[in-house]
């Protein structure tokens, strides 16, 4: 058994359904590590994780009802999980790098239009995708608590945690644990919150240097839009603040917003059952 399915019997008290493993070289060689589940017949979704997360980090949808309607496709981040990580800045500082990863994946395992949600640093991959690329290969965006821009007031505490890339291990493992504990206004169990630990220590140090400092520039990006667009925000938020997604609304004329009382920065896992409904019917509404 993999690392990744028992991290996921970890997270989720039950074996991971059944995925297909796939290997896939982004343009710059980049060996990302990505997951199929779900209906090989539906409409594809590609899910993109935050900052020092993996893929794991969906395993309340891959574990769901969306699997039978759906081909859910997961992977690592570069850097992160099991995908490469190569320690030079470019290869996190050049915003066609991600887009590349993006492309990679929807032509290598012949997703057609998909579907692309991203989360936290996640929406800044996304919105590197339709930079490079537009949004003609896609079918529609789902942004949760998803970084659009870098004006005054869009973050929260829980985004400075300089812990995380300190080289004292004991420092960075107590950065880290400050960093998920403001992922989550309703805190998972111990053992859910012990296997994200350990995702998150994957990602080097350097790496996680190197995602940081590059251009927010994504508003004309945002205005080109055509697809659909579901914005997710939780109002508890420590780390994204709901003005985040309040911006990307302002800039995207047609995109819907749903805003969870109660959640923090993790609304697919914390409000599972809601975010899953919403996202299965987005997804159900686009003309195909």
């Amino acid at each position: 058994m993999s690392v990744g399915a028992l991290l996921m019997i970890a997270a989720t008290g039950t074996a991971n359904a059944p995925y297909t493993p796939h290997a896939v070289r982004s343009a710059d060689g980049v060996v990302l590590s990505v997951q199929e589940s779900g209906n090989p017949a539906g409409p594809a979704i590609v899910f993109i994780h935050g900052i020092s997360q993996s893929h794991l980090s969906w395993s309340r949808q891959v574990n769901s009802e969306l699997a039978k309607e759906f081909r859910l496709v997961t992977f690592d981040l570069r850097g992160h999980g099991n995908s490469d990580k190569p320690l030079v800045p470019e290869a996190y500082r050049e915003a066609k790098r991600w887009a590349g990863d993006i492309d990679a994946i929807i032509r290598q395992l012949g997703l057609g239009k998909p579907v692309l949600v991203g989360w936290s640093y996640g929406g800044r991959v996304v919105n590197d995708y339709l930079a490079q690329f537009g949004d003609g290969g896609i079918s529609g965006i789902v942004y949760i608590a998803a970084v659009s821009t870098a004006k005054d007031g869009v973050f929260g505490p829980g985004a400075r945690l300089p812990g995380m890339t300190s080289d004292d291990l004991a420092t960075n493992i107590a950065g880290t644990r400050s960093f998920l504990e403001a992922c989550f206004k309703v805190r998972p169990p111990p053992e859910e919150m012990a296997a994200a630990l350990a995702y998150n220590m994957m990602v080097p140090v350097p790496v996680r240097r190197f995602l940081g400092g590059r251009p927010t520039a994504y508003d004309d990006v945002l205005r080109a839009l055509h697809v659909p667009v579901l914005v997710v925000q939780g109002r508890e938020d420590a780390i994204i603040q709901p003005a985040m997604s309040e911006h990307t609304l302002s800039l995207v004329k047609h995109a819907r917003g749903a805003f969870y009382d109660g959640v923090g920065h993790s609304p697919f896992y914390e409000a599972a059952g809601r975010f899953n409904a919403d996202l299965a019917a987005f997804v159900r509404a686009i003309p195909r």
